[in-house]
């Protein structure tokens, strides 16, 4: 069976513990996956972070080399 599928911009993240494919509710984590709840992407990252997870998935090439600033 398939696993379904994140919600991108779920309305209530905070409810949800998005550590496995049971996504219990916060305060009933049935999966024994630690005693707090997994955050979703949007709460760790931002409302744009499906865009930058594209962006940081294509691959580099050599002019991204030539354009890193060494700090």
């Amino acid at each position: 069976m398939a696993k379904p599928k994140l919600a991108p911009h779920p309305k209530h993240p905070e409810r949800i513990c998005w550590g496995c494919d049971k996504y219990c509710s916060a305060d009933d984590l049935r999966c024994g996956n630690g005693t707090i709840r997994t955050q979703h992407p949007v709460e760790l990252f931002g409302e744009d972070w499906l865009e930058w997870e594209l962006n940081n998935s294509r691959p580099q090439t050599a002019d991204d080399d030539r354009h890193v600033s060494s700090g």
